[in-house]
């Protein structure tokens, strides 16, 4: 698998680990940022779930809807009648369904600038909630929602993973609002699970713009994987790549992580040996040179 070769100019962040062992299990730039949509508004989430175990915030107290502009697209909110809801429920419409106003309203609860000194404490360098979320961007806003790369999400998830993500009680909220959600239309398809049963066995945050796929999450078994992983590519006229072969290389992702999964020998198939003087094992590392399109 050829990750990083797309003639029109795809570029991908992409790791996987092995969440007992930490053996990188696939690995294309994971270090490159990109943009990653509503991936970041987990970021958002735990900022809440540290303020809800340390007792400033309350699952039940109200958030109003209503002080912060609408914003459409991808939720439930904007098709309710109801303009106040609990805490809880407000967090689980990001969750479950990567609702913009439910994330709007939830900023405007905590502040960016709070979600942002989260991010920094858990020693995310390049990861970051940029914005609120917006119907249209103008040349004052920020050009995207949020940045980040696949190497700082595999380790924020290892660390939900483990409990340790800055606590024990934030971890644990954490992975049960990545249980609910509905999208496993990318990497987490693999499993073929029932995307409306929290199960718990795919945690994952999907976020989808244009010019932008991306899928970050924990795949629980015998032999526990994490993964992130980021496609990101210029739209214009001249260069548009189709979204089903950009979701198509990322469920070929899938398909090595869950062969490694099932695996009882290392490394799995298409991982080449570690080259002399690397530190990682890569996927066709040798022909691949992308080019960076700053989405």
């Amino acid at each position: 698998m050829d990750l990083g070769s797309d003639t029109m100019g795809t570029a991908w962040s992409v790791l996987v680990v092995d969440a007992t062992t930490g053996e990188r299990l696939v690995d294309q730039h994971p270090e490159r940022v990109l943009g990653t949509a509503s991936v970041a508004k987990l970021l958002l989430l735990t900022e809440v779930a540290a303020r809800l175990a340390a007792g400033t915030l309350d699952a039940d107290q109200p958030v109003q809807r209503n002080t912060t502009p609408p914003v459409a697209d991808s939720g439930l909110w904007h098709l309710m009648r109801l303009d106040t809801l609990p805490l809880a429920d407000v967090c689980l419409l990001v969750a479950a369904v990567s609702d913009n106003w439910a994330t709007n309203a939830l900023l405007e609860v905590v502040g960016l600038d709070a979600v942002t000194a989260r991010a920094e404490s858990l020693g995310m360098v390049h990861t970051r909630l940029l914005d609120r979320v917006r119907d249209a961007r103008t040349p004052a806003d920020p050009p995207t929602l949020s940045v980040g790369n696949a190497a700082e999400w595999v380790e924020f998830l290892l660390q939900v993973h483990q409990g340790i993500l800055v606590n024990r009680q934030v971890s644990e909220q954490l992975r049960a609002w990545l249980a609910t959600s509905v999208d496993h239309s990318m990497v987490a398809a693999a499993w073929a699970q029932d995307p409306l049963v929290a199960t718990g066995r795919v945690l994952n945050k999907t976020g989808t713009d244009d010019g932008v796929r991306a899928d970050v999450g924990i795949v629980t078994g015998e032999r526990p994987v994490v993964y992130a992983a980021i496609a990101g590519w210029r739209v214009d006229g001249a260069r548009i790549v189709a979204q089903d072969r950009v979701l198509a290389r990322l469920r070929a992702i899938a398909l090595e992580a869950q062969r490694a999964e099932v695996s009882t020998a290392a490394p799995i198939p298409h991982i080449v040996k570690r080259p002399a003087g690397r530190d990682s094992f890569t996927v066709d590392d040798a022909a691949d040179q992308p080019t960076q399109n700053g989405s």
